[in-house]
């Protein structure tokens, strides 16, 4: 699957697909056949990181 490639971006397209789908950050990764550390250090490298308690990154 194709997901946006600007940070910003994903950061919106991320957060919306968790609290959309009640998925944990893992199950969203396996589901959209995408790496999770690629998704973590994108958005790392803007200032978020995932909060497992609230389910979205932060």
């Amino acid at each position: 699957m194709n997901i946006p490639n600007d940070p910003a971006i994903l950061l919106s397209y991320i957060n919306t697909q968790l609290r959309d789908s009640g998925q944990d950050l893992n199950d969203l990764c396996k589901s959209l056949c995408i790496e999770k550390n690629a998704v973590s250090e994108k958005l790392a490298s803007i200032g978020f990181v995932y909060d497992p308690e609230k389910n979205c990154f932060k």
